[in-house]
């Protein structure tokens, strides 16, 4: 299993809302799941749909908000990946989660806030891995991901 170095930042009005070891333990899930063993380090911020928004229409152009956004740091701007010397820790980038939007997608979706939210964080993380649903079938190997991710954290 890969070692992970996680920066958590949970927004002030979402702070008792989620357990860290617990999204801890969905980004290990999701690394598991894809089969990484090299050390890895990325951060993750849960965050209200004012920030999600304002990042949307920043680094996306899109003037909404979103349920997840992930900032991987492995690509270049023409989308080829950054080498990294053998054995080295390899930073991901940033996953950001809309406290809000996870808890009303929840209800709408008849499942519960924490299957909202790791469906969201493995989608999240999934991308930093250089994983997209652009393709259908990109799509199917992806969604099969998380549902692997939401096993793992049912079992």
């Amino acid at each position: 299993m890969s070692r992970v170095h996680l920066t958590i930042q949970i927004e002030s009005p979402f702070v008792g809302a989620i357990s860290r070891p617990w999204l801890r333990r969905i980004v290990r899930a999701t690394i598991a799941a894809v089969g990484i063993s090299s050390p890895l380090e990325l951060s993750l911020v849960i965050a209200g749909d004012e920030t999600v928004h304002a990042l949307n229409r920043q680094y996306r152009g899109v003037d909404r908000t979103t349920d997840v956004l992930a900032f991987p740091l492995a690509e270049s701007a023409d989308g080829a990946s950054f080498a990294s010397p053998a054995g080295s820790t390899r930073h991901l980038g940033d996953v950001v989660v809309s406290f809000p939007r996870a808890k009303q997608q929840a209800e709408e979706f008849g499942h519960s806030l924490e299957i909202e939210l790791a469906l969201l964080l493995a989608h999240g993380v999934l991308h930093l891995l250089g994983y997209d649903h652009e393709e259908p079938e990109d799509e199917r190997r992806m969604k099969a991901m998380e549902a692997q991710v939401i096993g793992a954290m049912a079992g």
